[in-house]
């Protein structure tokens, strides 16, 4: 019996954030590809607020391929604490292309050629602006790749813009009609495009439509596919049937009030864009809280230690016993970095001494496969088992993904397409990666098969406190065990994927749980379909699910095609791949080490990992540890560069 057709759901619309061009300078912009200023990320920022307030959950992202509407829509995600959300980006939705006026200061150009001229193109529906001279490097632009010649545009008018985005209107009202909640983020011009064609606004009237930054448009829409009017108290405009979320004007208002504390207040205008507070749980928080607290302890000032010099021969007891605390007792511990990197790694023995590394000699159209282990985060510092568990990357994280950014642009690398997981920490080291080597625009595919191994039980658990409560021989056969499995969480666990329903939606390739569906649809009084999410993970599963996704996913849609490919993703995850690429045997596999933010090279003509030369003059095998299993890792090259380079699944 087929289920019941869920209604259609809405439509976002989101104009991008003010970007450095539009800034100070009023220029034609079109498909330059400025940033966006803070001021930018402020209006996403507050987009994004809008939409939690009202209750509205995107299910998929359409932006285009301009770095602008790319970090604006990346800004919302992170707002509303969706980042592993579907983002597709498209020419289609880019800007108006203003042709030989782009670059150009709009008020100069209009003392030059006269306002009328100038106007007339901005706001007539048919002028066309002058087209560009130099259309070879449009054609070159890897920004446009997969374009016809003839798809690329030398100049635009209005209605070459608007007309463009109805190709990718009938992918969007699919989704909808699907049931599933779609936002844009774009250009003023594009939006315009897609209200014109739901509202069948005329030629004329359409230049009467705006879009304010940072503040969302929502379409709702009945089971054939028109445009519902919202109510007469509703924050609309003439001609559309789009509800504002926020009446347009107190937004800027309240940037300029922002703008006028930060005038008044001293110290407050030193940052344009205040430091934003990591999230952080309440174990978290009182572990950090407790290791600066001993740090405290173990290097004071140099007042402290003259203020508190007798206090090292303060004897702390009671009638029955004395304890005598010095501060160097066993019990006050001082900074052990083995700990601070225990949850993935089980063996700090270093690499046999005859291992040499090889070096990236990969050239700039060669098919390469980089891995990249995430960033650091505020788990790996507390020393907790993270697994599936969803923190950021700490503020040394970020910079692990930007160091690796900067080193692959110097090294001359462009890459076609990205791979990640669903966990945040492995998406952000994705986007610091691409926005310091300026290709945000590229598709970024995300699965659950590059998660990091399922901890069960033992998530967000310190060592300290899983030794005590199982014992430190059975953690050890925890961490150790290629085949064994921590123990399980419950089905009603908050560390349960299946309980996470902003993520399951988009899962297809679990096999559903009987178990789970019949005790679910109980509890729902209603036909609950649950997949059989896992619940703990041993090595050899996470393996099992990487390995797969790389061979049968990965291999076939880029590496056989001979596209270059950007894996960000976590220690096990990688190890699997890694595994199945250089032969590493199973009993070696908790010997392999792989540092956070380093790129790991795989040159598939040569069938070798690499490392990328950072200028410093240092040996990888003495600056990382990368383990014993580095000889399995960074094994001789074997064929030659002329030989046929593809024979793999």
């Amino acid at each position: 019996m087929k289920g019941r057709k869920k209604p259609p759901g809405n439509l976002i619309l989101v104009r991008g954030g003010e970007s450095e061009s539009s800034k100070n300078t009023f220029t034609f912009t079109g498909w330059l590809d400025p940033p966006l200023t803070q001021a930018g990320l402020l209006q996403m920022e507050h987009a994004g607020r809008l939409l939690l307030e009202s209750g509205y959950e995107p299910d998929v992202i359409y932006t285009s391929r301009l770095k602008r509407a790319i970090k604006s829509a990346w800004s919302i995600m992170q707002e509303i604490n969706a980042p592993f959300l579907p983002m597709y980006k498209s020419w289609r939705l880019n800007e108006r292309h203003y042709g030989a006026l782009q670059g150009l200061c709009k008020k100069k150009t209009a003392q030059m050629l006269g306002a009328d001229v100038v106007q007339a193109w901005r706001r007539s529906l048919y002028a066309r602006p002058p087209p560009i001279k130099d259309s070879v490097s449009m054609v070159n632009d890897r920004k446009v790749s997969g374009l016809l010649p003839e798809q690329i545009p030398r100049s635009e008018s209005l209605l070459d813009c608007m007309g463009r985005t109805e190709p990718l209107w009938n992918f969007i009202k699919r989704d909808i009609l699907k049931g599933e909640n779609v936002m844009v983020v774009a250009h003023a011009n594009t939006l315009r495009g897609l209200a014109k064609i739901i509202d069948g606004i005329g030629d004329e009237e359409i230049a009467e439509i705006s879009f304010p930054k940072g503040i969302p448009v929502v379409y709702k829409f009945d089971k054939q596919m028109e445009p519902i009017k919202p109510n007469d108290d509703a924050l609309t405009q003439i001609h559309t049937s789009g509800q504002f979320l926020e009446k347009p004007g107190l937004l800027k208002v309240a940037m300029d009030s922002a703008k006028k504390w930060e005038r008044s207040v001293p110290g407050t205008a030193d940052s344009e864009f205040p430091n934003v507070t990591m999230r952080m749980t309440t174990m978290e928080n009182a572990l950090l809280k407790l290791k600066e607290e001993r740090l405290m302890y173990l290097y004071p000032d140099t007042e402290s230690k003259e203020d508190d010099a007798d206090e090292d021969d303060i004897d702390i007891g009671n009638n029955d016993g004395e304890v005598i605390l010095s501060r160097n007792s066993e019990g006050l511990e001082t900074y052990d970095e083995e700990e601070e990197r225990f949850e993935e790694m089980t063996n700090s023995t270093k690499p046999n001494e005859d291992v040499s590394v090889n070096f990236n000699e990969a050239g700039p159209n060669d098919p390469v496969v980089v891995f990249i282990r995430h960033g650091r985060t505020p788990h790996n510092k507390l020393a907790l088992f993270t697994g599936w568990e969803d923190p950021p990357l700490a503020i040394e994280g970020e910079e692990d993904a930007k160091w690796a950014g900067r080193l692959l642009k110097k090294h001359g690398f462009e890459f076609d397409v990205v791979y990640t997981s669903w966990l945040y920490r492995a998406i952000q080291t994705a986007w610091f990666v691409l926005e310091e080597m300026d290709q945000l625009w590229l598709p970024m595919i995300k699965s659950w098969r590059l998660n990091e191994r399922h901890y069960g039980d033992l998530t967000g658990k310190s060592k300290k406190m899983a030794a005590n409560i199982h014992g430190e021989a059975q953690l050890k056969k925890w961490r150790k065990g290629y085949k064994v499995r921590p123990p399980p969480v419950s089905s009603y666990s908050f560390n349960y994927p299946g309980n996470d329903k902003r993520r399951i939606k988009y899962v297809k390739d679990i096999r559903i749980s009987f178990t789970e569906t019949f005790c679910r649809s109980i509890e729902d009084r209603k036909l609950s379909i649950h997949r059989k999410f896992p619940k703990c993970e041993s090595l050899f599963d996470c393996m099992n699910r990487s390995i797969p996704f790389y061979t049968e996913r990965i291999v076939p849609e880029a590496v056989a095609k001979g596209k270059r490919v950007l894996i960000t993703s976590h220690e096990n995850a990688i190890r699997g791949i890694l595994m199945h690429l250089c032969e590493i045997p199973e009993e070696c596999m908790n010997d392999l080490h792989l540092p956070n933010g380093v790129p790991l090279v795989y040159n598939v003509k040569r069938k070798c990992i690499s490392l990328l030369d950072d200028g410093t003059g240092e040996d990888p095998l003495e600056k990382y540890d990368f383990g014993s299993a580095a000889q399995y890792l960074f094994r001789p090259c074997e064929i030659g560069e002329d030989e046929d380079w593809y024979n793999g699944p």
